[in-house]
């Protein structure tokens, strides 16, 4: 009997995943028809994951240096209605805050790379450049908050690991605008080394 049980969850499970990528691959608009049940509860739990993330970084004289000196991106609260992110190129970095693990910063900044958002009938698609890169589609959900999901690629990999194959690998966010041409992709509780992750995204 329990046997049975762990087969019928196995078999349930790879069938959400299964549809997901189905829903993502076919175009859907719907953003929940598409996200795993783990990430639904990701973006459900974006604000826990900000106060989690700041009360870290908060902690040591550097992180709130560091925050004070750009409060739009760091604010949790600072989103201006409008604008969605347009197909075009922009510039892109990441902020990883909330450090997990021992030794590892509360507030770790990389390097600009290029990004962009190319458009295809209903399906927006944005992608990174650099060693670890973002490849997935925008969602509208409201005047001021787009959702994003898809997966992190890493190193050489030619391509893209397809949605819901891989709980680490898969990513969700909400794109929000936080100047005239300025936005930040928020990830609450990535699967690698961060409680949060902030992308800082300028036109390029």
């Amino acid at each position: 009997m329990r046997v049975g049980r762990f087969l019928a969850v196995t078999l349930a499970g790879a069938m959400l995943a299964t549809a997901a990528v189905r829903a993502q691959d076919t175009g859907d608009s719907d953003w929940r028809k598409v996200a795993t049940r783990q990430d639904r509860e990701r973006l459900r739990g974006w604000r826990d994951a900000w106060i989690q993330a700041l009360t870290k970084v908060r902690a040591t004289p550097e992180g709130r240096e560091r925050l004070a000196a750009d409060a739009d991106l760091f604010d949790p609260d600072r989103v201006i209605e409008g604008a969605a992110l347009l197909p075009g190129v922009y510039r892109c970095r990441v902020h990883r805050l909330g450090g997990i693990g021992p030794g590892v910063r509360p507030l770790l900044s990389g390097g600009w790379t290029s990004c962009r958002v190319s458009e295809a009938g209903i399906v927006r698609q944005f992608v990174t450049d650099g060693d670890q890169r973002a490849s997935g589609n925008l969602f509208d959900s409201t005047d001021s908050r787009t959702i994003f999901l898809g997966t992190l690629a890493l190193g050489d990999e030619d391509r893209p690991m397809r949605y819901g194959r891989d709980r680490q690998r898969d990513m969700a966010g909400l794109v929000e605008r936080i100047g005239t041409a300025r936005w930040r992709l928020v990830l609450p509780f990535p699967g690698f080394h961060s409680t949060l992750d902030v992308m800082e995204i300028v036109r390029g």
